[in-house]
């Protein structure tokens, strides 16, 4: 039997496209689908590109388009031997429908729910703890509501040969992989066809929770392992809805930063995905000068002192450049040159920050490339005022 990988960035992919669909609520939502990934293909290979690498253009017409189901499970195409015979998928592993309404976040009321917590040992939790670090999903997870998750989870022990979840019923868990291998299926022309696999990690099951559709395709275990699951009331309570207000929230941010106007809405919206929130102390150093670059900052709340030392003129100590406020960024020149840290930041008063790592700087922010490296020359010329004498940022560095 042929194995196949999960191909990479294939599951960012449909989270981020399953987000920008939670937020929007198109109607239509194959022509949705179509704008899109037209507009991220054009992003990725060049703005008015007629067509991506593979000559593969979406193309949305007046008439009724086909339609597709969305699938619980990143998937293949294979190219399996004719011979291969999946094994049937039986009407007797069907589980009792779960069925309810789609759920949305904005909707939602702040009436608090009972919490569910199912006891584990020490290493259990540690486990579970080490599977779930990684999982985007839970990326816009405070502490508190991580712990919750965790406390929500379930473990749950299969057998080869056991069906986990079947094409066409209603979603009830989200599933993570602890160990084990798990075959994905799915009916073609009425007959099972084995489409990809996972072995030992990964994590499936979250889109019928989304969007409240029937599982769009069958996972069978083809080892024992052992699963970790989280239910459907729990798992929107809070992975849809906090990502919900964590977007929102950020959207507020980013539509107050000059530097983003050159952004579109899709751009943005993405931006606002890839950003995480720390909080620093007053007068806790947040970047030092000479250090190496990985993030930029956007300021939620609170002052950020920025001061510098010429390398030059140690002796003159450290002076201040500026104070940065809410809406303001700072960090980003490192990632610009590809440099040391040309200054250091310090927190005046209680700081939040919303932080953008070096590889989504990378791929989110091109549009404003222009604008960071004109900052450059400005810079210069404050920090020339500032020393009373001509300083360029090597100088500094």
């Amino acid at each position: 039997m042929m194995s196949f990988e999960i191909p990479p960035g294939l599951t960012d992919l449909l989270q981020e496209f399953t987000v920008a669909v939670l937020r929007e609520r198109p109607s239509d939502l194959v022509t949705f689908a179509a704008n899109y990934f037209n507009k991220l293909n054009d992003k990725t290979h060049g703005e008015g590109t007629a067509k991506s690498d593979s000559g593969v253009r979406f193309i949305v017409n007046d008439s009724e388009p086909e339609r597709h189901e969305a699938s619980d499970e990143p998937m293949q195409t294979d190219s399996e031997e004719d011979d291969f015979e999946p094994p049937p998928i039986s009407s007797r592993y069907r589980r009792k429908s779960v069925s309810a309404e789609a759920y949305n976040p904005e909707a939602d009321d702040e009436e608090e729910e009972e919490k569910v917590i199912h006891p584990k040992s020490d290493d259990q939790r540690k486990r579970l703890a080490d599977v779930v670090k990684n999982i985007l999903l839970f990326r816009s997870l405070d502490p508190e509501q991580m712990q919750e998750v965790l406390d929500a989870m379930f473990e749950k022990l299969v057998e080869e040969g056991e069906h986990i979840i079947d094409q066409g019923d209603d979603g009830d868990n989200f599933y993570v992989i602890d160990s084990g291998t798990y075959d994905i299926y799915v009916e073609i022309e009425g007959q099972p066809k084995l489409v990809g696999n996972y072995d030992n990690s990964g994590f499936f099951g979250e889109l019928a929770l989304m969007y409240n559709m029937p599982r769009a395709a069958t996972i069978v275990a083809s080892s024992t392992g052992s699963l970790w699951a989280l239910d459907r009331t729990t798992f929107r309570r809070i992975v849809l809805k906090t990502a919900f207000q964590k977007r929102k929230m950020y959207e507020g941010l980013l539509e107050s930063v000059p530097l983003l106007k050159s952004l579109d809405l899709y751009e943005r919206m993405n931006v606002a995905d890839a950003l995480q929130t720390r909080s620093f102390e007053d007068g806790q150093q947040i970047i030092k000068q000479g250090d190496t670059a990985d993030v930029m900052y956007f300021v939620e709340s609170g002052q950020v002192r920025i001061a510098m030392v010429n390398k030059n003129d140690p002796s003159a100590g450290e002076k201040d450049l500026t104070v940065v406020e809410k809406g303001g960024y700072f960090g980003e020149l490192a990632l610009v040159t590809h440099q040391p840290r040309a200054a250091s930041a310090y927190a005046q008063g209680t700081v939040r920050c919303a932080v953008l790592d070096v590889q989504a700087f990378e791929r989110l922010m091109g549009p404003c490339m222009d604008v960071l490296k004109r900052n450059i020359n400005e810079y210069e010329e404050q920090l020339s005022t500032i020393f009373g004498k001509s300083v360029t940022m090597q100088d500094i560095r």
